[in-house]
């Protein structure tokens, strides 16, 4: 992400937990834990997201919007595996209205309150056991107000809506197990008025006009975290290309910016063409794209004010639509959106390699050395606010040292290790994790067995140290 923001969240009431969690042993998934009197996986930074209990396997939405009204109908198709057994369990809804729940066919009671839709099957469901969820809803969505004060969720536009979900917004148009530690396959079809296109994550499986509506239907079999999940609905331009690989990339741009994306001459359709290039470019450093399609989503900057890696897809405000950032976005395809972070702790891991990214692409493209990037980084106060793995509350999670510190982290590992080890790192640390999820403690582990040096004096001084060190 190109510098966004977090959100706080309100939990589900004592009162509604007790009516239905009454008996009930509530869990978490993965390495993060929650009882029932917290609704949440128990995240450092943001207690109240996701949901324990299940590990939510794939997602299937159908959905119709209606610009004019701004409303919006769907219905999702959640398969999960219980991690133990549920008498209850809880989804993560902002705003809409669930009209209809089922579990494995069988209705189901549920209790909407604040973000929390909390769900009683008629029967328990063992732990173990695969079981499917399907959740109608409908309701005027919106946006969701970061603690920075900067929106995501659904936010509208001229004719059309745009989704990003960083870190919680994606609650705002679909139910579901809202934490990066449950990544899930997803299957989108949307429907709206003829002469709009629905773009979102993955490959276009089909299209199809009846009536004046148009159905889009994305699919992505790579798992993906709910937050980077996006769509953009809008009388949207298109432009199919495919790397010399025979990677697809499919770049869509909203008129509203000004620039045909066909239009040679234009700088959207200028970098629209270059995104093989960026894609190979950081394949020779990352190691094989992870993912089954590529390109980008620009909209106008009044729209979003924040590139978003949205997997496979980044979301790209007109003006920030920039080789350097392109290099940013496309980097997090590696880290952030096939290694996804544990918690939202581990951000760093996001933000810091993309950054240094960036700095790599300018030495390379730009002439600027990145012992000059680290420098300015150095020398900019805003870094040492606090430590990059250690942001004080979600209001921070997106701050400078999350970016420019993190990035400083990694070129210190470099110079104790070497280029030749340092690159192998990147690359293996990639690979090993690909398509999960890893926290900051599984990387300083990983740099050290890899290099097989201790590492400490990093981790102590750039990683976890309070304050400015000496050069």
């Amino acid at each position: 992400m190109a510098r966004s923001s977090s959100v706080t969240r309100l939990l589900t009431p004592p009162a509604v937990a007790a009516l239905l969690l009454s008996g009930c042993a509530a869990g978490g998934h993965g390495d993060v834990m929650a009882g029932p009197e917290v609704m949440g996986v128990g995240d450092p930074l943001f207690p109240g997201l996701g949901n324990g209990g299940y590990d939510v396997r794939s997602y299937g939405l159908a959905l119709e919007y209606d610009p004019g009204s701004g409303r919006l109908a769907g219905t999702a198709e959640i398969v999960a595996r219980a991690t133990r057994e549920l008498r209850v369990f809880n989804l993560d809804l902002h705003r809409l209205s669930a009209t209809a729940v089922t579990v494995d066919g069988a209705g189901a009671r549920s209790v909407h309150d604040g973000d929390e839709l909390t769900v009683r099957p008629g029967e328990a469901v063992p732990a173990g056991r695969e079981f499917r969820t399907v959740v109608r809803y409908e309701g005027e969505p919106g946006a969701i107000r970061d603690a920075d004060g900067s929106e995501e969720g659904w936010l509208r536009t001229p004719g059309g809506a745009l989704a990003v979900g960083e870190p919680s917004g994606s609650m705002a148009w679909f139910p579901g197990n809202h934490h990066p530690s449950d990544k899930a396959s997803f299957d989108i079809a949307v429907t709206v008025p003829e002469g709009l296109r629905a773009v979102s994550n993955g490959e276009l499986a089909s299209e199809r006009t009846s009536g004046g509506r148009s159905t889009y239907r994305w699919r992505s079999a790579e798992p993906m975290a709910t937050y980077l999940a996006t769509l953009a609905i809008g009388p949207y331009e298109m432009r199919s290309s495919r790397t010399a690989s025979g990677l697809p990339v499919v770049t869509a741009v909203d008129p509203a910016v000004g620039t045909a994306v066909g239009t040679a001459d234009s700088a959207v359709g200028k970098l629209s063409a270059r995104l093989p290039e960026v894609l190979a470019w950081a394949e020779g450093l990352f190691g094989p794209y992870p993912f089954s399609s590529a390109g980008a989503i620009v909209v106008p900057d009044e729209v979003v004010g924040y590139a978003l890696e949205t997997q496979n897809r980044p979301v790209f405000p007109a003006g920030l639509f920039t080789p350097e950032t392109l290099a940013h976005e496309i980097a997090h395809q590696w880290f952030g959106d096939s290694v996804t972070p544990k918690s939202w702790r581990d951000m760093w891991l996001n933000e810091g390699f993309a950054t240094y990214a960036e700095w790599l692409w300018a030495e390379e493209f730009e002439g600027v050395p990145v012992r000059e990037s680290f420098d300015a980084a150095f020398a900019d106060a805003e870094n040492w606010a606090f430590p990059p793995a250690d942001p004080p509350s979600a209001a921070e999670v997106s701050s400078a040292p999350v970016y420019g510190r993190g990035a400083m982290v990694l070129h210190r590992v470099r110079r104790e290790v070497g280029d030749g080890v340092f690159f192998r790192l990147l690359r293996g640390w990639a690979e090993e994790h690909r398509h999960g999820n890893a926290s900051t403690a599984d990387f300083t582990a990983y740099a050290e067995r890899l290099s097989g040096r201790d590492l400490g004096g990093v981790w102590d001084v750039w990683l976890y140290g309070d304050g400015r060190p000496r050069r």
